[in-house]
């Protein structure tokens, strides 16, 4: 069995202290999330991933967990916007605008509003593969913090931080905007590039909350990889995260 080096586990702890003090008590991230947390841990456990937790502590399960839960505080106070806000609606027009709110490219523009990801406590491994700008993590950790507002805050304050962020969207003209799959599709097709070929690579979690892993390519151009709780959710973010890499290129090669 080998022996660890007791000095770099204890740069590697220290290393960690350091995130997790940065994550539990940021100023700046308190401001944009409306709330003062009285349980800190909280918010750490919502913002660490599996790269970062450790034996114990308040990350040591890491974000999953409260996704979990935020996943289900977001779709009820979504459910309850969508009655109060189109009170003429069909159950089926409500269903569309629910799905369009929920959505993993949804909750990772809303990360992104916020800089979520800087505030992440990530291995230094995954920080370098790009982990702070990931569409799928972001996603999945706007649902944790969601999570940690409805626990150290209950229901208002969870629903404060959503009307902050969602009515905007709630209430904006309403063509839907193409999901990312069509305009990951449209891109393609419109240079003459293969269409996108989606792999599922793997499927991890108990049947009641799923995980899939999903990675899309397109020849010539590149792959990315998604993740979420449905095949379909792991290939939207996919898409969207091909094309945020490929749009921001092509804008530069036009200047």
């Amino acid at each position: 069995m080998a022996v660890r080096d007791p000095l770099l586990a204890a740069v590697q702890i220290d290393r960690l202290a350091v995130a997790v003090r940065k994550a539990a008590n940021p100023a700046k991230l308190a401001e944009a999330l409306g709330h003062q947390f009285s349980r800190p841990e909280l918010l750490t456990e919502a913002l660490t991933h599996r790269s970062a937790v450790s034996a114990a502590g308040a990350d040591r399960y890491g974000y999953e967990r409260l996704e979990f839960l935020g996943d289900r505080v977001l779709g009820l106070i979504i459910a309850n916007l969508l009655l109060k806000h189109f009170p003429a609606e069909s159950e089926g027009q409500l269903a569309r605008r629910f799905n369009a709110l929920v959505q993993g490219e949804t909750l990772a523009t809303v990360s992104q509003s916020i800089g979520l990801g800087d505030y992440l406590i990530l291995a230094p491994s995954e920080a370098q593969s790009g982990g702070r700008t990931n569409r799928s993590l972001l996603a999945d950790v706007c649902e944790s913090v969601i999570a940690a507002l409805f626990l150290d805050g209950g229901l208002p304050v969870a629903e404060a931080f959503v009307a902050q962020h969602w009515l905007p969207l709630l209430t904006a003209k309403a063509r839907p905007r193409r999901d990312s799959k069509t305009q990951l599709q449209e891109w393609a097709q419109s240079r003459g590039l293969p269409l996108p070929a989606y792999q599922t690579i793997s499927r991890e979690g108990p049947a009641h909350h799923p995980k899939f892993a999903v990675r899309v390519s397109v020849e010539g151009v590149g792959t990315a990889e998604g993740h979420g709780s449905s095949k379909r959710a792991a290939e939207q973010l996919a898409a969207g995260e091909l094309m945020a890499r490929v749009q921001p290129s092509e804008e530069a090669r036009d200047r």
